[in-house]
């Protein structure tokens, strides 16, 4: 049996695969069973954030893993204290929750935030807005969090105290938290499983008014957007806003599972012993990753991903072909006129990997993807939208 057949036989079937088999990589390079090489745009969606087999990022894991490989939370974790340390500087939040991936990550925010909630206005402000379009997770609360019904028809009955309010539209927001019993606002700067739709810089300012003039936590999740993807080392920071609480993943350990949930002084000390956990969470493995990772996302390489954003945004709007091009730093959305479907098969076929957002084509490039390589791929996306 191939390997396509033994996957098809033996996994559950819960995802659409291309048909390739990946097996090698090195940089934004990587190689199919047959030695097929492809451009990657896609990283894993936003998860290698160097690429393949970066030198840095291996020797890194593989130091720590010469030494412990993992340790429960009943015990101190050098990786895991000097993490929590990082994105507390970097940040200015006051804590770090860890886990494994982001939907833990903001089911520990939706946890922090009703009990928040509880303990300064009441047990029955329970309620969460969100936005229309977003995507937080796939276990049964993060799907309800999930603004898009799409999400849930499988799944009823979803956890109850989530409405939706339309993105960009503060009244909207105002109306649902006069309506409601609200705790928090629960948002992505980038909508990516929406259609990498970017929230404007006056919805998220209201948004930040709204929640400090009613005591409503504002919660930014940054599963995709974060870890230098925009720019900026949370998205966030693109905007003078101030969440209370930032839940992270995906590119976090740069390949492997970590799921963070930072914490503000408002909210540092809601979770208590013995209130909330995870078996994995803060493995030292991964820290050690995350912490290479941290280290070099530097004002330098900010500034390169945000120059390599426009070159993108350059070269493809107004492209023959193409519709719209949104997005923020390296993680763009790209409306074509041709099926985004044919668009990546065709990419594929010509060794460009890219993925879909909607009926958008998606690009999600490692943060230090070398400019002839982009270049080469930008080049034939714009053929394969041009048809």
């Amino acid at each position: 049996m191939t390997i396509r057949e033994i996957d098809k036989e033996y996994v559950a079937n819960t995802y659409a695969r291309f048909p390739l088999c990946l097996v090698r990589g090195k940089g934004s390079l990587v190689y199919d069973e047959d030695g097929k090489e492809y451009i990657d745009l896609g990283t894993g969606i936003a998860v290698n954030t160097f690429g393949y087999s970066d030198d840095e990022w291996v020797s890194a894991v593989t130091e720590q893993l010469g030494a412990i490989q993992h340790t429960s939370n009943l015990y101190y974790s050098k990786p895991c204290a000097m993490l929590a340390k990082t994105l507390c500087e970097r940040t200015g939040m006051s804590k770090v929750f860890f886990s494994n991936s982001g939907a833990e990550a903001n089911e520990c925010a939706i946890k922090v935030a009703r009990k928040y909630g509880e303990n300064t206005k009441g047990a029955e402000y329970t309620t969460i807005i969100t936005l229309k379009d977003s995507f937080h997770g796939r276990t049964i609360t993060t799907l309800a969090a999930t603004g898009q019904d799409v999400f849930h028809k499988d799944f009823l009955p979803l956890t109850d105290g989530f409405v939706y309010a339309k993105a960009n539209d503060i009244e909207d927001v105002k109306r649902l938290a006069a309506e409601n019993k609200c705790c928090a606002v629960m948002f992505e700067v980038v909508q990516g499983e929406g259609g990498v739709l970017p929230l404007s810089a006056e919805f998220l300012k209201g948004l930040s008014e709204l929640a400090r003039k009613q005591n409503l936590l504002l919660i930014a999740d940054e599963v995709q957007c974060g870890n230098g993807r925009s720019g900026e080392l949370y998205a966030y920071m693109n905007f003078d806003i101030t969440p209370d609480i930032v839940s992270t993943a995906k590119g976090l350990a740069g390949g492997l599972p970590l799921g963070a949930t930072l914490l503000g002084d408002k909210v540092k000390d809601v979770l208590g012993a013995g209130m909330h956990g995870s078996t994995f969470g803060g493995n030292p493995i991964c820290s050690a990753a995350a912490l290479n990772v941290l280290s070099r996302i530097d004002d330098k390489l900010l500034s390169e991903v945000r120059a390599k954003s426009k070159y993108i945004f350059d070269q493809l709007s107004g492209s023959k072909g193409v519709i719209s091009v949104s997005g923020l730093g390296l993680m763009i959305g790209v409306e074509t006129e041709r099926p985004a479907a044919e668009v990546i098969a065709e990419c594929q076929d010509r060794g460009v990997l890219v993925i879909k957002a909607k009926q958008k084509v998606r690009l999600l490039p490692a943060l230090n993807i070398e400019q002839e390589q982009l270049e080469k791929a930008i080049k034939i996306i714009k053929e394969a939208c041009a048809g």
